[in-house]
């Protein structure tokens, strides 16, 4: 059964304690735990305590793999990513979202991908590589990931389909997830006004259905497959000016959800 989460991120500058409550009070069915230097964020005992308070399951956590991450849990990637995948399983989590490395991570960057598979097999949680973006420096292209961008080249079994990191890969959300079939096991419910061709620099993570990507025509088609995965809100609400602005936000984005990842009926 599709369950509808809402990631932590979704309420920074927030902490992790006010996204379980939004996240209760607006009614999703889980959160995704991006690891940060918040140690709450870190902590099973800490997170099963909120997931208990809540009675929200905790779906999924995000490793601590931006930059602004760098150096939680250490600099190692590969110490990060098991770390991340043991803290899942100790939470009941099913999977672990991580980026492909980056070019300049060379050794872990060569060996990723058997690293994601043997994580997965020692830990028992799925490990979904999530589709970044080609990134551009001065109007020119720069190989920032290795081994690439884009997870549906590589040879892993679950991936994470990002409609924000789509749009600005100028990439068809709903044909990547045609494309990628049953790895895909994962998604950030989001949204992109377009591609870095197009001017745009940064990731915008609008609420779904504010920009170009076929939101909608993914999650209808994951309902009428019986997809079974989560898909977890990743939009950005920084702007909003009080609670109440940003809880219309994520009341929004979960009322879209809901409406298009309704089960047909026979």
């Amino acid at each position: 059964m599709m369950r509808i989460g809402m990631g932590t991120s979704s309420v920074y500058p927030l902490g992790v304690r006010e996204a379980f409550r939004l996240a209760a009070a607006v009614g999703f069915d889980g959160v995704e735990v991006m690891v940060t230097r918040d140690e709450t964020t870190q902590s099973a005992r800490e997170l099963r305590a909120l997931s208990e308070e809540h009675r929200l399951p905790v779906l999924s956590v995000h490793a601590p793999v931006l930059l602004l991450t760098h150096f939680v849990w250490g600099r190692d990637p590969r110490g990060k990513l098991e770390r991340s995948a043991e803290l899942a399983a100790e939470v009941g989590a099913e999977t672990v979202v991580v980026h492909p490395p980056f070019r300049w991570q060379s050794g872990y960057a060569e060996e990723f991908l058997g690293i994601v598979r043997s994580t997965a097999v020692m830990t028992g949680v799925e490990i979904a590589v999530e589709n970044m973006f080609p990134w551009k420096v001065g109007g020119r292209g720069m190989a920032a990931y290795s081994p690439g961008w884009n997870p549906l080249g590589m040879d892993c079994d679950a991936v994470t389909l990002d409609f924000s990191h789509a749009a600005l890969s100028g990439i068809d959300g709903l044909d990547l997830a045609r494309e990628l079939g049953p790895r895909l096991r994962h998604v950030h419910l989001c949204d992109g006004s377009g591609a870095l061709d197009d001017g745009r620099v940064f990731d915008e993570h609008l609420v779904p259905g504010r920009g170009t990507q076929p939101v909608a025509e993914v999650l209808q088609l994951l309902a009428a497959t019986g997809w079974s995965g989560s898909v977890v809100a990743e939009v950005n609400t920084r702007r909003a000016k009080d609670e109440e602005e940003r809880r219309a936000l994520l009341e929004e984005t979960i009322g879209f959800a809901r409406e298009h990842a309704a089960e047909p009926v026979a």
